[in-house]
């Protein structure tokens, strides 16, 4: 069984690369964030006439995720119960599902701005929302992952030059806490392997010439409880779908199980 998370940065603008890419690199699951539209403009019959069912939870133009799936899709739960919201709205940014003999979890961390921003402090919230809500799921006997842009590099070797991220988000101590608190609840990262370079990052900014001179980081997590971890066969980024022109910024994390 092959499953993925992909941040495709608006669905519309990159829908025929998420079709050639869903028929080309056989998954049978989708994790996907950023999606950037509302639920009735969301893509639906194609992806059905690719054998895809969808599961969305999206609003408009910001966030939005859904879960794709060719090997059945049920139990479905939109949003993250005990979300604390952002300045009393409640975003898209959480959505589960059951595929075949698997459970998963589509989740797009906020991205918290600056660190003394109020984004930051609800950033730090819905990581603890995240960790109630998948708790039971984490501890179960059924692989189970919460897959995602989690807007988090979990250690300094998941950023090109931890330097040049001095005083910004995304690799503060309180965030990597905030991981390695989630880990605690009985999952841990499937990190999977570059397909080029030493690093497998996951994100790169469309600026600077960034993707050329790889300057990059890990964003995009898969953690998985025991039964998920040890059905792993393979994981790797897939960095070509970074590439040519309508590309998304974040490149697809895929993981082949044993299930």
């Amino acid at each position: 069984m092959r499953i993925a998370t992909w941040n495709v940065n608006s669905i519309t603008a990159r829908l025929p690369r998420l079709l050639a890419w869903l028929e080309s690199s056989g998954t049978d699951v989708l994790c996907l964030q950023e999606a950037k539209v509302a639920e009735d403009q969301f893509p639906f019959d194609p992806l059905r006439d690719l054998g895809y069912e969808a599961a969305v939870n999206a609003t408009g133009r910001w966030n939005g995720v859904a879960v794709l799936s060719r090997v059945g899709l049920k139990d479905v739960v939109k949003g993250l119960p005990g979300d604390p919201g952002f300045d009393d709205v409640v975003e898209p940014r959480a959505i589960s599902a059951t595929c075949g003999p698997i459970r998963v979890w589509s989740v797009y961390v906020p991205n918290g701005r600056e660190v003394d921003h109020p984004h930051y402090a609800y950033k730090l919230q819905w990581f603890e929302a995240l960790k109630a809500a998948v708790a039971g799921d984490a501890g179960g006997s059924r692989p189970f992952a919460v897959m995602g842009d989690y807007n988090v590099a979990p250690t300094d070797d998941d950023v090109y030059d931890v330097a040049a991220f001095e005083g910004l988000t995304h690799v503060t101590p309180a965030e990597r806490a905030a991981l390695a608190s989630l880990r605690e609840s009985g999952l841990s990262d499937v990190v999977p392997r570059p397909l080029k370079y030493d690093h497998p990052y996951t994100y790169w900014d469309y600026r600077q010439l960034c993707f050329p001179k790889n300057r990059g980081m890990r964003i995009d997590l898969v953690y998985g409880n025991e039964p998920f971890a040890k059905a792993v066969t393979d994981s790797y980024v897939d960095r070509e779908e970074r590439k040519g022109k309508g590309a998304s910024d974040h490149a697809p994390v895929v993981v082949d199980l044993d299930v």
